[in-house]
């Protein structure tokens, strides 16, 4: 799943800085990392709760899977708390939703708060993910769109492939975008 409103790679997932769209080359005032500990964890879900159970309906028992265990999560944090995340499925578990090849990873579960959207923070959580399944020796990464943030995944690579299909109630389309 995918927020409904808003390449490159990343130096480091670990910790790069986002860059305002507004003004080019300025510092945002926010970090990008991959998740580390139960807190951070923790605020990975409450960001995924705000946006997709409470925002967008999504129910909150097929929000979160087993899969959430096994995967690489990354977060956005500003001064005033976490404004986004993401996953990345690898192995098994993205070979087991991507047709069977080990080598293409799953990006999924991006969100990010109302009060971060137009700060450039999705595109740098994609980044950073990127940066991962790079770094994991991934070949290609795969996402399911929701149907109106196509054009957000366009700009950073993403080529729409198959016929549109819903999840959780929300037309999606299948992207996918070489590492």
């Amino acid at each position: 799943m995918t927020p409904r409103s808003p390449s490159a790679s990343s130096p480091s997932a670990s910790a790069a800085s986002g860059t305002s769209p507004n003004e080019p080359g300025r510092e945002s005032p926010y970090e990008v990392r991959v998740a580390e500990g139960e807190d951070d964890r923790a605020a990975c879900f409450a960001v995924r709760t705000e946006v997709f159970v409470r925002e967008q309906c999504v129910p909150a028992a097929i929000e979160s899977d087993a899969d959430d265990g096994g995967a690489v999560h990354v977060l956005a944090v500003g001064p005033d708390g976490s404004l986004g995340t993401g996953r990345l499925l690898h192995g098994p578990a993205a070979a087991a939703r991507n047709g069977g090849d080990e080598r293409i990873g799953g990006l999924g579960r991006l969100a990010v708060t109302r009060a971060a959207r137009g700060l450039g923070v999705g595109a740098a959580v994609v980044r950073a993910i990127e940066g991962e399944g790079r770094r994991l020796g991934l070949t290609a990464i795969d996402l399911h769109a929701q149907a109106s943030a196509t054009g957000f995944y366009e700009r950073l690579g993403y080529a729409p492939y198959g016929e549109e299909f819903r999840e959780a109630g929300i037309a999606h389309r299948s992207m996918r975008k070489l590492l």
